[in-house]
């Protein structure tokens, strides 16, 4: 009995390209925000977020401003990387993936404890400022990096097999 192959239909092969561009277009991103975290002013932009948020705010006081902001930078890279390197150590990239999703998670909490979310001329929330605007999109990056920690670990399965 032999077993021949059927090319992939239009539609499996779009969703092969949409899962690339989305874990790729993830590291990227999550990449490039990390190494700005090391520029003075992107420490000094996110400073009002942190310090405005109970949960980290105290984390100046350990670290200052530039080093915290470039410990930010450091796991920020690292997760990127993690989740780059699914091909090759899906584990690794599941946690990469789970790193991020604590990252969004976490500045997703800031709509709620940084002043001027809302914007006063559109009536205030849920009319967004450009501050929230700038958290909000963390949303969908939430939603890629649990995707991406699902994907890697269906992967991580398959190769223990």
């Amino acid at each position: 009995m032999t077993t021949t192959l059927s090319a992939p239909t239009t539609d499996q092969r779009i969703t092969v390209i949409g899962s690339t561009i989305l874990r790729y277009g993830l590291a990227l991103v999550i990449a490039w925000i990390g190494a700005l975290k090391f520029a003075s002013y992107e420490a000094t932009a996110i400073m009002p977020l942190i310090a405005n948020s109970p949960y980290q705010s105290w984390l100046y006081d350990i670290f200052g401003v530039q080093t915290l902001a470039a410990v930010i930078g450091t796991v920020e890279i690292v997760a990127a990387v993690l989740i780059a390197l699914r091909p090759w150590l899906p584990r690794a990239s599941a946690v990469g993936s789970a790193v991020a999703m604590v990252l969004f998670l976490s500045t997703l909490s800031y709509l709620f404890t940084t002043p001027g979310i809302g914007e006063a001329a559109g009536g205030g929330f849920p009319a967004l400022s450009m501050t929230g605007q700038f958290l909000i999109k963390d949303l969908v990056l939430l939603g890629a990096s649990v995707w991406t920690l699902g994907e890697s670990l269906a992967a991580r399965r398959r190769t223990v097999r």
